[in-house]
């Protein structure tokens, strides 16, 4: 079946609106329409993408901070307690054993806490799943309206 009336210039296509009348529109306004349709599915996926862009960099934003504190955490108190904690062990052991031990303890105290930075990063997803999933419906919508 063909989509122009045979009674009506070839310019102006049939088509049928969404309540299913019959509605004569020049091209012009059924490209116009598409266009204007495109445009705003262009600027709702960019919002769409920019909200998980924003709870994926929150989350990069969690895991970042987690290993800023860990560094700081680790070498304020290492510098502090350290020296604290030799004087002490210095009273039953050689000091050198005693700075190796507490050296050993911080270090162990900087990994945990890097590990657990290091996981909080690897929970960031940068794939946008519904971004990709709504685009792919976006073409299919776009491919349909070409070929009808």
């Amino acid at each position: 079946m063909s989509n122009f009336d045979h009674g009506a210039s070839p310019s102006r296509p049939r088509d049928v609106d969404d309540s299913g009348n019959d509605d004569t529109r020049s091209l012009g306004d059924i490209v116009g329409a598409i266009a204007k349709d495109l445009s705003q599915l262009v600027k709702q996926e960019m919002d769409l993408a920019k909200t998980e862009l924003k709870a994926e960099a929150t989350k990069a934003g969690k895991g970042a901070g987690l290993l800023g504190g860990a560094g700081v955490a680790a070498h304020l108190t290492a510098i502090a307690l350290t020296f604290t904690v030799i004087w002490l062990l210095d009273n039953w052991m050689p000091i050198e054993v005693a700075g190796l031990i507490l050296t050993i303890v911080w270090g162990a105290i900087a990994a945990v806490l890097g590990l657990r930075g290091r996981k909080e990063l690897q929970k960031v997803d940068p794939t946008l799943e519904t971004t990709q999933q709504t685009l792919k419906e976006d073409v299919q919508w776009a491919k349909a309206q070409k070929n009808s």
